[in-house]
């Protein structure tokens, strides 16, 4: 959340990701400035200052370094979370600048480009004397590539010297110098169209991407004297009643207190089977209402809600950079002078051994086009985004890419039992009565712990489904240890371990089971037992078994249950190691020692509820964190975030982390595989400029559009 050294700025119109990265470089080394990140995905600036400097001085500074390497960006405050409204689409940014730039056509806008391509075709097409000629040429060069020579001086004057428009220039200008004219104008021009189409799907894909994310109500229909009036959801205040239609989006979160519907929460936790709610039920911003009207008690403010956070987490999460994203960016800053340093070689070599200097020097220029490293500048950053925004589709909140990439790595998964492997709530699983039937054996057990508040007690009273008349009990009295002492109807009843059977003289029933075994006597006689348990969830079975499938080599549980018990689900569900009877600060002790005996580059992942296990979470590599919705602990302690409270959520996570890495690999070996090539082909002479510019704004475009595949995962 922002704070006083906390701010964020947007930068609408920015679509160069090598100038995105000088961009954070420069204001990182501005004074004041702690830490500084750039999340080209969203164009969206995270600064962290220190507490002696004044953020508008930092933002005056910023302002400057933005209008040096990037004049038609526009920088802004961030008033929202990540939405489409905060992508800027080809130019088109909000606020005023939105609007003049709507105004104004594509032809008006480039009407230097359209005017030199209209010089070029005369040039070429009509018989003109050669000074005239060659005039026009030059004319016409500088009308389509006019901005790539100036924004190239300017970042040679500045010490910026090793991008894509350098590059350009060197390599234009030299094929002025060797007499290749249309072959330099046509370059350029083919330059341009490519970063039209590049900068279009860029902002395509940013679009694509943050409209899957964009799950908040532009309204809400508030109640007020006058009657129901529509207003901004940052305008309703807690306790106020807002009314929800049928296909509208809730806008805050709130509890029911008219009317019932079904629920579309698809958005939140990827679930797809709508949820009935009904009243006192609570509902979460970003659901969808599908069937009837609901009136809703606002319980949170819009920028407390759950959706505010949901938008807060994963537009944090592109700021935490995976090692491949950094990898990218460094490589880049030393790939591109080593590749001009080997044109300068091409060029100079040959000549020097007597060849034809035009011949090579062409060589060397058109080498120098194929080696700007955009398309992994781009797409790397847009491939982790796109991952991270699929993940969230599936229900799956993950912290940054540096934990998506992780999740690739996972050899061991360590499980807590109680509400994650298993429900967490206690519930009558078995009865098994003696002499009597079950209705009436339940009767009697509900009325003896119906003065109890133990949740064993509270599970056998909610089974019981029926009203307690106490009038009925006339004497009741707990026996610490064992159970309970109480009269209904006239009758002794007993209820409670086997310890209070054994104390009563009474023979009764050995029993193995999962939960715990509760037994009944009534006038001394044994009335048989019933089992209460914290049942295993639906899917916690098929996820340990997909797991493993998944190349997990060993899923460990840890509970604080009692040894049989724990050995019981650990049995059924097919988990390698258990240990029960654990502390809070002993489930941290073992997850050390996990941790001290993993492979080299392995991750240990452990996966708790959110509530009581923060210490453990922190201390594994990742902690996942299981229906956290609405735990503000979980968000806080766990760096992925499972919102649907089921254990198969983490196998989605990983396919996600995988398909992702898969579509990574992809596009840098394709990127860097095309571009060897037409190097290698350039320097033989078999391909021309066309062939190195394809490599380069072609390949970048390829990579673009293959980095959106993952915001899809493949079933």
């Amino acid at each position: 959340m922002e704070t006083n050294r906390v701010f964020k700025l947007v930068l609408m119109g920015l679509n160069c990701a090598n100038c995105a990265n000088k961009i954070e470089t420069r204001i990182n080394h501005l004074e004041g400035v702690e830490e500084a990140t750039l999340n080209f995905s969203t164009n969206q600036l995270t600064v962290l200052i220190k507490d002696t400097v004044n953020k508008d001085e930092i933002v005056g500074g910023i302002k400057q370094i933005v209008k040096q390497l990037e004049p038609d960006v526009v920088v802004k405050e961030s008033e929202t979370a990540i939405g489409p409204h905060n992508m800027c689409h080809h130019g088109e940014c909000g606020g005023d600048h939105d609007e003049k730039v709507k105004t104004r056509s594509f032809f008006v806008e480039n009407i230097a480009l359209l005017l030199g391509v209209f010089i070029f075709i005369i040039a070429s097409l009509f018989a003109i004397e050669e000074p005239v000629k060659i005039a026009l040429y030059v004319v016409s060069y500088l009308l389509i590539g006019g901005e790539v020579l100036q924004t190239a001086l300017r970042n040679i004057f500045r010490g910026e010297i090793f991008d894509e428009n350098f590059l350009m220039m060197v390599a234009t200008v030299g094929a002025f110098a060797i007499g290749e004219y249309p072959e330099a104008i046509a370059v350029m021009l083919f330059y341009e169209i490519g970063e039209l189409f590049q900068g279009y799907a860029v902002n395509r894909s940013r679009k694509s991407i943050s409209s899957l994310l964009d799950i908040r109500a532009d309204h809400a229909n508030l109640v007020t004297k006058s009657g129901v009036k529509e207003v901004v959801p940052e305008a309703v205040l807690i306790g106020e009643w807002i009314v929800v239609k049928p296909g509208e989006r809730i806008p805050l979160d709130g509890e029911v207190i008219e009317g019932e519907c079904y629920l579309d929460t698809s958005a939140l936790t990827g679930e797809s089977v709508p949820r009935l709610v009904r009243v006192g039920d609570e509902v979460l911003a970003g659901c969808i209402n599908t069937n009837a009207l609901i009136t809703v008690r606002v319980t949170k403010v819009a920028g407390e809600s759950t959706v505010a956070r949901i938008l807060e987490l994963v537009e944090n999460a592109s700021s935490k950079k995976a090692e491949t994203e950094k990898f990218i960016t460094k490589f880049a800053r030393i790939y591109t002078p080593v590749v001009v340093g080997l044109a300068v070689l091409l060029a100079v070599v040959p000549t020097m051994m007597g060849a034809d200097l035009s011949t090579w020097l062409y060589r060397a220029l058109s080498f120098l086009v194929v080696s700007c490293p955009c398309a992994l500048v781009v797409s790397i950053p847009l491939g982790f985004f796109a991952g991270l925004g699929g993940a969230s589709k599936q229900g799956v909140l993950i912290k940054g890419g540096n934990y998506l990439e992780a999740l690739n790595h996972v050899e061991t998964v360590v499980f807590d039992k109680t509400g994650t492997l298993t429900a967490g709530v206690f519930k009558v699983t078995q009865m098994n009565p003696m002499g009597m039937d079950e209705t009436q054996f339940l009767e009697f057990a509900a009325y003896a712990e119906s003065q109890s508040t133990h949740p064993i007690a509270t599970s056998i009273v909610e089974a019981y489904r029926q009203v307690i008349d106490s009038t009925r009990i006339t004497a009741y009295e707990e026996i610490a240890g064992h159970g309970i002492k109480a009269t209904v109807d006239g009758k002794q009843v007993l209820i409670g371990n086997k310890k209070l059977m054994t104390q009563a003289h009474l023979e009764s029933e050995e029993v193995e089971t999962i939960g715990t075994v509760i037994h009944l006597a009534v006038n001394g006689v044994y009335a048989g037992y019933m089992v209460i348990s914290d049942e295993i969830k639906e899917n916690a079975k098929m996820a340990v078994t997909k797991l493993k499938q998944q190349g997990i080599k060993r899923i460990v549980m840890l509970t604080g249950d009692h040894v049989g018990v724990a050995n019981k689900v650990a049995e059924e569900l097919l988990v390698d190691e258990v240990y029960a009877e654990l502390l809070p600060d002993q489930k941290v002790e073992h997850v050390e020692a996990i941790l001290g005996h993993k492979s080299k580059d392995k991750h240990v992942v452990f996966v708790g509820d959110g509530m009581n296990d923060a210490p453990v979470l922190a201390r594994a590599d990742i902690g996942v964190a299981m229906g956290g919705i609405g735990s503000d602990a979980a968000i806080e302690a766990a760096d992925v975030v499972l919102m649907e409270d089921d254990p198969l959520a983490l196998c989605k996570a990983i396919e996600q982390a995988k398909q992702t890495r898969a579509i990574l690999y992809q596009n840098i070996i394709f990127a860097l595989g095309i571009k060897v090539l037409v190097m290698i082909l350039v320097a033989c002479g078999l391909a021309t400029m066309w062939a190195a510019v394809f490599a380069d704004v072609g390949v970048t475009l390829l990579a673009v559009i293959n980095s959106t595949r993952a915001l899809k995962l493949r079933k």
